[in-house]
């Protein structure tokens, strides 16, 4: 009983927080352009603030004007300046956390600013929001009965010239309020683990005599966790462990390969699924709605936001438009203005709306090509820099390439599936998948945590294409020649599988 009034207290006063939403919701433009001259005007005398006139703008054209785009690139040389211990260069409070995020062209990893402001008005307040969401469309929730598992990054925080950086579930975990510790599991110091293998196992000897009542946290680790807490406790599956979990909160990677293997693992048909869109750069939006595959862009949250159509996309040279210019199905990049200082920045991301009133979105993709279903984050620049370095001791050299993922199947792992056509073979494809391999770990962080151990992500396999696979592929679908391209990497299986199948043709 005392838990019940615990859950209706705090059910009561997490739904208070839907009559604030009320404001952006009833006068979006209004709330996002008032929001914008807050953080012009508070930056103003910060380094970027001087530099760009932030005295002198007194509307949205000037401020586009003024202010260009830019991406991590363009700012790292800021940021690292932040990093040693600098102020008010792009910011004028105090920054010195900084989340660790997957690499760029030029560097292995990002060092996103995250300022006390995102954390408590953006990252903070989404996390009671994405609650205050759950319990106004479900009036019987139980979650405040029993815990809530989360399931953060494999980085602890670490320290360098008085700032501090990891992933940015590390530095939300490690900056909670102690009473947090209290509705939540694993503890603290669990969370905290720098090594993964050590942290998983303390994850399910802690939770599974928990009555853990919701999930969160990226499906691809979830999925991991879950399949560890089964064979721990040999049961079928997780509503023996935990009868009484009723919600899984998750975001970071793309829901559809894994929505079938969490039926089968928690079969429940009242279990609910809620999506989040969350970034180290920022908390952008949240599932309304029940059952829903659209995401309610968060307006109040610090971040000003801009829009570039994907058709005339040209990165920092492109031209953005604010959020009352956009249309319905119609694919944007999306670029950001924080109070974390980050000011007309280009994210990767790219959404449609799905509604302008409100205003929802779905999540499409990236502005570049990538794989990011187990949350590798491997782009095109990863790529082409490990395949360099592979044909560079192999003596060998491509013509073409694509990649696939490889999705998860029951308790085994995922991974990716490469078909390369050479035009001067290795003598031993083992061992170019092999330096395939470990150059993309050096290249990218991401993918180097999937990698550990294989339990995301498993050794790459690579098919040797025949003499002119790509060129009958692109025959059969009638691009040949102008502008079309085979497609390098993607998110889905459909290019690959079309290869494999016009092998089997041909063979």
């Amino acid at each position: 009983m005392p838990f019940q009034i615990v859950n209706s207290i705090i059910s009561w006063f997490l739904k208070k927080r839907k009559h604030q939403m009320e404001l952006f919701l009833k006068y979006p433009i209004d709330v996002q352009h008032e929001l914008l001259f807050k953080l012009v005007n508070k930056a103003r005398n910060t380094e970027i603030g001087i530099k760009y006139g932030f005295s002198s703008i007194t509307n949205y054209n000037e401020f586009a004007k003024n202010v260009p785009i830019q991406q991590y690139e363009s700012i790292e040389h800021l940021i690292n300046r932040t990093r040693k211990g600098e102020q008010n260069v792009f910011w004028p409070t105090q920054v010195k956390w900084f989340a660790k995020s997957s690499g760029t062209t030029n560097a292995k990893s990002k060092f996103i600013p995250v300022s006390d402001e995102a954390l408590e008005d953006c990252h903070f307040k989404a996390g009671k929001d994405m609650l205050c969401l759950y319990f106004n469309n479900n009036e019987e929730a139980q979650l405040f009965t029993g815990k809530g598992l989360r399931l953060g990054g494999s980085s602890a925080v670490y320290e360098d010239n008085d700032t501090y950086f990891g992933d940015l579930s590390a530095i939300i975990i490690e900056n909670m309020p102690f009473w947090a510790d209290f509705s939540s599991a694993p503890k603290q110091e669990i969370a905290l683990m720098g090594e993964w293998e050590t942290k998983l196992n303390a994850i399910v000897e802690e939770t599974i005599n928990e009555d853990i009542t919701s999930l969160v946290g990226v499906p691809s680790w979830m999925l991991v966790l879950l399949n560890r807490v089964l064979e721990r406790t040999g049961k079928e599956h997780i509503l023996e462990v935990w009868p009484n979990l009723e919600v899984y909160f998750h975001g970071g990677v793309n829901f559809n390969p894994y929505r079938e293997q969490f039926k089968k693992i928690i079969p429940k048909t009242t279990f609910k699924y809620y999506e989040t869109y969350n970034a180290s750069e920022g908390f952008f939006a949240i599932q309304d709605k029940n059952n829903s595959l659209d995401l309610l862009l968060m307006l109040d949250y610090g971040i000003f936001y801009e829009f570039i159509p994907m058709d005339t996309f040209d990165c920092e040279n492109s031209e953005a438009i604010p959020l009352e210019k956009v249309k319905l199905n119609t694919n944007y990049a999306i670029v950001i203005t924080t109070n974390g200082g980050l000011w007309r920045y280009l994210i990767g991301d790219t959404v449609k709306f799905t509604s302008l009133k409100p205003f929802r979105i779905r999540i499409t993709g990236r502005t570049k090509h990538f794989i990011n279903v187990f949350g590798e984050e491997l782009i095109i620049e990863n790529a082409e820099e490990a395949l360099k370095q592979a044909c560079l001791k192999t003596n060998a050299e491509i013509s073409e390439y694509t990649a696939a993922p490889v999705f998860m199947a029951d308790k085994k792992g995922g991974g990716h599936e490469w078909m390369i056509e050479f035009k001067k073979h290795p003598k031993n494809i083992n061992y170019f998948t092999e330096i395939l391999d470990n150059a993309l770990k050096s290249i990218n962080s991401d993918y180097e945590a999937k990698r550990y151990n294989n339990l995301t992500l498993a050794m790459p396999k690579v098919h040797v294409a025949r003499e002119h696979l790509f060129y009958d592929w692109l025959k059969n679908k009638g691009k040949l020649g102008g502008q079309n391209k085979v497609p390098r990497l993607s998110n889905s299986r459909k290019y690959l599988e079309e290869l494999l199948e016009l092998v089997k043709v041909k063979a």
